[in-house]
């Protein structure tokens, strides 16, 4: 089974309410993923959005670039949230969605692989380990961040929040 890294666009106040009802949050977020799986939208339509198995790598990436906000687990927990897949879902406020998105629109997703190869992952255990191993390109962490920067500027536009997990 795969490690995959998802994101959910949600108004503030269904934000609010995953809160104080988790299995809600839960409900809706399935539901919209159904809604989506047919049609898959684009990141700048989608409610939803997985970075699939780039998601460790992303987050290496970033960490290197001092970041100012944790896009890939979340900031926040969502209090009493049963596992979403590996462990509870966490969050982002909109303003700290605003803020992601602010910092995404200065580095491309070429500029952030730039200069690191897949020997770099491998040796720093990044997931998954065997991708790095056989020397894959970062192309496709590149491709998964670019659609990222896209969902993040349109939750931001928005005034969305974020509901983040590992499934």
């Amino acid at each position: 089974m795969s490690m995959i890294g998802e994101y959910a666009r949600v108004t503030a106040a269904e934000l609010d309410r995953a809160h104080s009802d988790p299995e809600w949050a839960l409900k809706l977020v399935q539901g919209r993923m159904e809604e989506e799986a047919d049609t898959r939208p684009e990141p700048a339509a989608a409610r939803c959005l997985d970075v699939d198995k780039a998601w460790d790598a992303l987050g290496f990436l970033l960490s290197r670039t001092d970041f100012p906000v944790e896009v890939v687990h979340g900031e926040e927990a969502i209090a009493g949230a049963e596992d979403w897949g590996y462990g509870p879902p966490r969050c982002l406020t909109p303003e700290r969605v605003r803020a992601a998105a602010a910092a995404m629109a200065q580095t491309s997703g070429e500029r952030l692989v730039s200069g690191v190869g897949p020997a770099e992952l491998a040796t720093a255990g990044v997931y998954p380990l065997i991708v790095w191993e056989r020397g894959e390109s970062l192309d496709y962490v590149s491709a998964h961040y670019e659609r990222l920067r896209l969902f993040f500027r349109t939750a931001a536009d928005h005034g969305d929040g974020m509901l983040i997990w590992l499934g």
